[in-house]
This record gives C-alpha cells, structure tokens and sequence, in this order.
C-alpha cells in the first residue's frame, strides 16, 4: 500500500484540538503502515528517530483520549448495535497490571468488548471497554459490572434500536438491566451449562424442543420467572445442535438480527490479522485502551477507503437491460454489480495486501467519497419538526 490516505483529513473531524488531529494522524497513518500496535513497530514508520517518535505518541496519550472520539462513529441509520467480547492474548506480561488469565485459567490476556454497527459485511466500531480477571479482582467489580459499563455509553444512542448480544450475555442480571433501561436486545440463549429455566403466564415449565430442519417460536415465555421474552430456535440440517435466540422483539425479527451479528467477528479477524490488535504492549490501561481505540479509529478509515478500492477495481458494470438480483447490487452504486472478487476480499484486505495501480484522479475520487462517507457518521443528519 503506497501512502495516498492523508488520515490526519479524517482525524480532524474527531479531534477539536488541531494538534491533537495532526498527532492522531501521523500516528494512525503508522499503524497502518506498520500493521501492528507494537509502539516499537509503529515509531518505525513514523518520520524522524524513533526516540522522537515515542515521545510525540507519548505526549498524544497523555492529552488526547481517542475513546471518546471513537463514540462519535455511531451510524445514527444502523438497524442495530453489535456487542461482543474477545479474548486478547498477552502470554508474556506477567507483570502487566491489566493482563489475567482468560477462560481457560492458563493463558494470560484479556478481554476486549466492543461495540459496533454493521457495514458492508464488517461493522464500524464506536465504543470499547477492556477488562480481565485481575482488573476485576482489584476494582472489586465484576464481569457483568463491565458489561453495563460499556452499555452504559450507549444506551443515550440506542433508541429503539436493538442491542445484539452473543451467548456470553445470556445471564438473568444483564437482561433486567436491560429492561429497566427500556433498551430492546436480541440474545443466544447459552445452553452449555447449567441452562435457565422457563415459564409460560401460568408457572408452568416450558421446554425447549426442535428437531433437525424445524423453527420453533415460544411466545410471551417468562425467562428463570423473572424476565418476559420471545424465544425462536432453528436447528439447520447439517449442523450439530440447535440455536436459540431470546429477544423482546418479534421472534422473527430478532433471529434475522442475530444472523447479521457475524459481521463483527469478521472485524475482529481483521484487527487481529490484518493491523496487529494482538501486538500491543502498553504497561498502563489506560494507554493500552487510548492505542486500541486510535487502532479501531484507524481501522474505519482503512475500511471505508479499502471499500471504495474494491468498488473501484472488483464491481462489474451492469448492462443496459440486465436483470440483477437486488443481492448482488452494490451498496450505494446502483450501476455496479458484484463481482467474484468482490465477493471474495474485504476492502481493508484490498488496500493492505493487494497491489493495484491507480491514476491520480482515481485516487482523489477514492479518497473523497471515503472522506464524505466518514463525515457523514460523524456529523449525522439531525432530523426535525420543521
């Protein structure tokens, strides 16, 4: 990838702070260059020594929090908002202050919970918290504490959009929060261990059976008692067990929703192969959590340039005349059509991986329609009465 993306264009629609932007830029510019979080990796590609360097991402961090600004990413238009957790391996920081160990009680790392909304098959982050076992030993609190953290930021943006939750949010604590903040929520039923109980209005035990290839709707189900739900299961022909998804929307609905939550794991994959969100080194976690933010700040203006190339160099013209089915339409370009490698790269993997040629006016046109598409999340048309 040549260096065509003038990101500090983008960072000073987030940072008021003028100096802050042009920081933000230099920084994100490096990171993806360098495609790792490693401080040592990324003062590389950064101009001058790279004593100077550290010091100019040292000062950044000290003035600028780059968690707040990744709020200002929310697709006012989203459908929904995607939460979900992953585990961050740090095998080597035995004397990290925020690295534990994750699920397997050997493994030291930490979790990272984002929140995201869908785009074009990945999803565009807008908030983060990170937590692990000995962060929750120390501060006292918990895991679910953690969760209504992260929610808690959001809940102002929600509206009646639908919160999609994976089955490690499958807990009775988080869903009465959820309905005390009016907040609708789509939720995988965890039936691993110690699965819940549920109710119809009069108390009795409702059981959850499918068969291979069957849908199965439960209405108005009370879950453990306490909580009023939608629950629907489908059991597709060829997998190894059902799935269950419980929502306060219609049944339907919230499988479809669920179904869509994938688009986050791709992010995640994209982070984690793509721009080295597992090579972070950060000794405090306060910076660990500003550098993985300017990371996920990063990682949209790659996407939404990446996803302008693959429009550019993969969509095939559609002819006069020609049926195409409305699937295979690409977003926002109603005279171009999908093509196989469309379909097979996401854009970030086009503008990191691949080698491509393009004319000047082509990369203007490029990064222009990025740049309009990235003011458009961060000053959302505001809607009135008048």
């Amino acid at each position: 990838m040549d260096k065509f993306i003038n990101n500090q264009e983008f960072m000073v629609e987030l940072f008021d702070d003028e100096e802050q932007a042009e920081r933000a830029g230099e920084i994100g510019a490096a990171i993806l260059e360098a495609r790792s979080l490693r401080l040592t990796d990324i003062v590389v590609e950064m101009e001058g020594e790279s004593a100077a360097g550290y010091k100019r991402i040292q000062r950044f961090l000290a003035k600028a929090d780059p968690r707040t600004a990744l709020w200002r990413l929310f697709q006012e238009d989203a459908e929904f908002v995607i939460g979900d957790p992953t585990e961050i391996e740090r095998p080597d920081a035995r004397k990290t202050e925020y690295v534990g160990t994750l699920k397997d009680g050997k493994t030291r790392g930490f979790w990272a919970l984002m929140l995201a909304t869908p785009y074009r098959g990945r999803a565009i982050p807008c908030g983060m918290v990170t937590y692990s076992s000995k962060t929750i030993a120390q501060g006292m609190d918990s895991r679910n504490l953690n969760h209504f953290r992260a929610f808690d930021g959001l809940k102002d943006m929600l509206g009646g959009r639908p919160l999609v939750l994976d089955r490690e949010f499958s807990y009775l604590e988080l869903m009465l929060n959820l309905f005390e903040e009016q907040i609708n929520w789509v939720i995988r039923l965890n039936l691993r261990a110690n699965p819940p109980k549920f109710y119809d209005d009069d108390g009795r035990e409702v059981t959850l059976t499918i068969s291979p290839g069957e849908i199965v709707v439960l209405n108005h189900v009370w879950y453990m008692g306490k909580v009023c739900m939608n629950v629907i299961g489908t059991w597709k022909k060829g997998l190894a067990e059902p799935m269950w998804v419980m929502t306060n929307l219609e049944a339907k609905i919230g499988l479809r929703i669920y179904f869509a939550r994938m688009k986050i794991e791709e992010t995640y994959r994209d982070l984690k192969s793509l721009l080295g969100l597992t090579k972070l080194m950060n000794k405090q976690q306060v910076y660990m959590e500003k550098m993985v933010s300017l990371l996920l700040l990063t990682f949209t203006i790659g996407l939404l340039v990446g996803e302008e190339l693959r429009d550019l160099l993969y969509g095939e013209s559609i002819a006069e005349n020609e049926p195409v089915d409305a699937k295979e339409l690409i977003p926002g370009s109603p005279s171009l059509k999908k093509g196989k490698k469309w379909k097979r790269y996401s854009g970030l993997f086009v503008l990191l991986k691949q080698k491509w040629t393009l004319s000047h006016e082509q990369k203007t046109a490029v990064l222009d329609a990025a740049l309009t598409t990235f003011r458009g999340l961060v000053y959302p048309n505001v809607r009135t009465l008048v």
